[in-house]
């Protein structure tokens, strides 16, 4: 019989019950998580660590250019940014280049903290409209 881990219930959990916007802030977290791992592994010349990171770094990227809807304006747009900081990321990867993650880390951080931003006022748009009624 396994034990459960509860850190990883809770995080199961955290996944199961997220909206589509807070699953969309998990993926820029993580992706963020992984750069800075894959950073972290440059600077103590653990390549295989590095290579595993920014390959999840990249997974995440992806799987953001594969839940755009591409009818809209703004998709075609964050679909030719997406594609540019994949590729990034998998030049970083082959040549240990941390000067490549930091700039990709930039367009990671100003996407979610703009996605937070979105989800805030979201919130407190439906909280606005729900106390109205």
């Amino acid at each position: 019989m396994a034990i459960n881990n509860p850190y990883q219930s809770y995080q199961q959990n955290s996944v199961n019950t997220a909206s589509p916007g807070e699953l969309t802030l998990m993926l820029y977290n993580g992706c963020l998580k992984f750069i800075t791992l894959g950073k972290k592994a440059i600077a103590e010349k653990n390549f295989q660590e590095k290579n595993t990171n920014l390959i999840k770094a990249q997974k995440i990227i992806q799987e953001l250019m594969v839940t755009l809807k591409i009818d809209l304006a703004i998709s075609k747009e964050l679909m030719s940014l997406y594609d540019y900081l994949n590729r990034r990321l998998i030049e970083a990867n082959i040549k240990s280049d941390l000067d490549i993650l930091e700039e990709v880390e930039g367009f990671v951080i100003e996407f979610r903290d703009t996605w937070k931003e979105a989800i805030r006022l979201n919130r407190q748009k439906q909280f606005a409209n729900s106390g109205q009624a």
